[in-house]
């Protein structure tokens, strides 16, 4: 009974730290967001109805890429790949960095109503904060200025900062604390990814071998794809010029 009690106050400590970290990222996003339209001169609101109603929508596309997720052969089976932040990032370069965090927190909600959670809610939380590192900065600097070449500027920033600050994160935070809430050794989890690649001896190796190229081949294919069709599609967006 007490280990049964020590678990249940360990995740539900854990989805509070979850919580806030969302606040965090969302108030951070909507300080910079307002930063940057006043400098530029832009009077846009940060949230209409009309954003909201098209969030809500790249939310539910978000979510269901994220329950489509499929295993990498370079890496662990708990390591997957999905394409959850392309419309996240399209709605981010639409209608703001605020939105496109919105974006990416309602799609956890809606990938575990459709798949639940399999990590303990590690898995959800790394996706958030890692997805943010890549939505986050790169719809920043395309509200900045917004041409082709910024656009391009800006997904490439977003994918080095997401692939390197995910490898970091995973290292220093993400693996103790899976290892943790599974009671699994971080050697047992080395162990997996040695089998894979036999070069890894270490938690540094893992995420060098395996963290990195997934989020390099991930951001990679997000950035490619928003940078060819968001032009086509803001219109859509933005139609009638309002937003």
């Amino acid at each position: 009974m007490n280990t049964l009690w020590q678990s249940v106050t360990e995740n539900l400590i854990f989805v509070l730290q979850f919580l806030g970290l969302v606040a965090l990222v969302f108030l951070l996003a909507y300080a910079a967001e307002k930063a940057i339209k006043k400098k530029t001169g832009d009077t846009k609101r940060v949230l209409t109805t009309r954003k909201i109603v098209v969030i809500g929508i790249f939310s539910a596309m978000s979510g269901i890429l994220m329950a489509l997720s499929v295993p990498v052969p370079f890496a662990p089976s708990f390591y997957d790949i999905d394409f959850s932040e392309l419309p996240a990032l399209i709605g981010a370069f639409a209608y703001g960095p605020v939105a496109g965090v919105m974006i990416e927190f309602l799609k956890i909600l809606i990938k575990l109503v459709l798949k639940p959670s399999s990590t303990a809610f590690v898995g959800e939380l790394a996706n958030f904060v890692v997805s943010c590192m890549l939505v986050l900065p790169a719809s920043l600097l395309y509200l900045a200025k917004k041409t082709k070449k910024q656009a391009i500027l800006a997904t490439v920033s977003g994918t080095l900062l997401m692939a390197v600050f995910g490898s970091a994160f995973n290292a220093v935070y993400l693996l103790p604390k899976f290892s943790q809430m599974f009671g699994l050794p971080l050697e047992a989890i080395i162990d997996m990814g040695a089998k894979i690649h036999p070069s890894i001896h270490s938690v540094t190796g893992l995420v060098v071998m395996c963290v990195l190229p997934l989020n390099l081949l991930k951001g990679g294919i997000v950035s490619l794809i928003t940078v060819l069709i968001y032009k086509k599609l803001s219109p859509i967006l933005k139609k009638n010029g309002t937003e």
